[in-house]
């Protein structure tokens, strides 16, 4: 199924909702993913009871082997009769969503208020029925689906909620490069979807697989078996990925997300991480507990400034949310921790105070290590704002600081943001992992080092404009006499055309 076909199918979808009584565009999303998590889940059992039959290791079941449990599986209640299916959905599946996780999971807790909202047989379905189509299991259709499903919201633009793309998270992780050996723990500050979470288990997988533990599925996909990671199997469970966001419908989606990702009790919470109540609710997130930090917060989220914790409003008395969150985030991370950070370009170069104290802070009591600056359609077509990429470690000394100006990212940076062969990212985490101030120093290339003292002597500005040499081609022009000599004989000729094309006529 093309993209285009999936849109189509989401837009017919969203308008059967539309006329069926559902009207408000969260919940036409949030029980479009209920849905989806439903046929979701029933595809995981599916495919674990196949590896299971393979390797003949148990596994933990979503589903109880009772004829009652099994009935809940998707493939089972998609055949019932409309009146059938409606009571069946409310009263049996969406209950039985509240006890998916096990092992005190909280997954139960994202899940408590979970209520179907579909009041007609029909329309449930119409849903069941075109849901059944989508193909959930190729590639990142789940978050192609919902970027496009959020699209359809008027408020995404102005709380930033719209979805990173993946291969900038992707990009974002490799970077960072978090490892299991020394028990370290990850967290996003505005979570959302868990994008950055689930990549980061994506990561993990991969690492900690071996060769022979790579398997190939039916359809030719790989499956990362993570037979290097059963040392740290309670970690990752427990202890590994933290996330929080104050929109109960993206936590539920994030919730799902990590269950269908392999994290049993995700450990992700109900909390606007702005507030005074983060450090009082949860100390011991809120203060010196993170080795990674991944985040894209929200550039132009609404703000209760009286809320606002006063620890952040001390470092940088601001309103504006992208501020604040670098502040929160280097409150986070342990010393010695370090963060990739999306920001709109504005951070980089705004003149307020506070602007001028975040960067100081940044440059001269942490180490800033990189300014990755993305193209201005990145985010598009939800907004077209300039971003770039902020890599800092908590604590150490900022002598150099590397800059990569990313000018393509393998789509193209319009609307549309069709596949192209233009890709900066893989020269730029090259460049990034080999990065070295004594080699990169041709500020005429995409990659080079500043020294931090002349970064300070630009009052802290970051921007990569500010230090970037362009190189000029000199265009040699022929002298005004030449010019006027040729237009002449050019004139001349048209006029003799003109001639003889009247001679021709009389």
């Amino acid at each position: 199924m093309t993209r285009s076909d999936m849109k189509a199918k989401i837009d017919t979808l969203w308008t059967h909702f539309w006329t069926g009584g559902v009207t408000n565009p969260l919940t036409v999303i949030e029980q479009i993913s209920f849905l989806m998590f439903a046929r979701l889940l029933d595809i995981a059992e599916s495919r674990e009871e196949k590896r299971a039959g393979r390797t003949g290791k148990s596994f933990k079941r979503r589903f109880p082997e009772t004829n009652e449990g099994q009935a809940l599986r998707w493939h089972r209640f998609k055949n019932l009769p409309a009146e059938q299916m409606l009571p069946f959905v409310r009263d049996k599946v969406f209950p039985h969503f509240k006890t998916v996780s096990v092992d005190g999971a909280k997954f139960g807790e994202y899940m408590k208020d979970a209520q179907l909202m579909i009041q007609k047989p029909a329309l449930l379905v119409q849903a069941v029925n075109m849901i059944d189509e989508l193909p959930l299991t190729q590639g990142d259709t789940k978050g192609d689906l919902y970027e496009y499903l959020l699209s359809k919201l008027t408020t995404a633009g102005i709380q930033g909620q719209f979805r990173t793309p993946r291969h900038i998270i992707r990009l974002m992780v490799e970077m960072m490069e978090p490892s299991l050996e020394a028990a370290e723990t990850i967290a996003d500050p505005a979570c959302g979807t868990a994008g950055f979470l689930v990549e980061t288990m994506h990561y993990l997988q991969k690492k900690y697989t071996s060769k022979e533990g790579v398997l190939q599925e039916e359809d030719g996909s790989l499956v990362y078996s993570c037979d290097l990671m059963e040392p740290y199997r309670e970690h990752v469970q427990s202890g590994l990925l933290t996330g929080f966001d104050f929109d109960v419908t993206m936590l539920r989606i994030a919730a799902m997300n990590l269950l269908l990702h392999g994290i049993e009790a995700p450990d992700i919470h109900y909390q606007d991480t702005m507030s005074g109540g983060f450090s009082d609710k949860f100390p011991r997130h809120s203060k010196e507990a993170f080795d990674v930090i991944l985040a894209n917060p929200p550039f132009k989220g609404s703000l209760d400034y009286e809320d606002v914790d006063s620890s952040l409003l001390a470092k940088v008395k601001t309103k504006k949310t992208e501020l604040l969150f670098v502040v929160r985030i280097l409150q986070m991370l342990k010393n010695g921790g370090r963060s990739a950070t999306i920001v709109p370009d504005g951070v980089l170069f705004g003149s307020s105070k506070a602007h001028v104290a975040l960067r100081q802070m940044l440059v001269d009591q942490n180490q800033l290590e990189a300014i990755i600056s993305l193209p201005s359609g990145v985010f598009k077509p939800y907004a077209g704002v300039s971003t770039a990429i902020l890599v800092f470690t908590k604590g150490g000394e900022t002598r150099d600081v590397f800059f990569y100006d990313v000018q393509a990212d393998g789509f193209s940076l319009d609307d549309k943001r069709n596949p192209i062969d233009a890709n900066d990212l893989p020269d730029c985490l090259e460049r990034f992992k080999k990065r070295d101030p004594q080699q990169d120093t041709d500020r005429t290339a995409k990659a080079f080092f500043v020294p931090a003292e002349e970064i300070r002597k630009n009052k802290y500005d970051l921007s990569l404009n500010r230090y970037k040499e362009e190189v000029y081609e000199e265009v040699v022009y022929e002298e005004p006499q030449v010019i006027l000599g040729k237009l002449r004989e050019l004139e001349q000729e048209i006029l003799a055309d003109l001639d003889e094309l009247e001679g021709m006529l009389g």
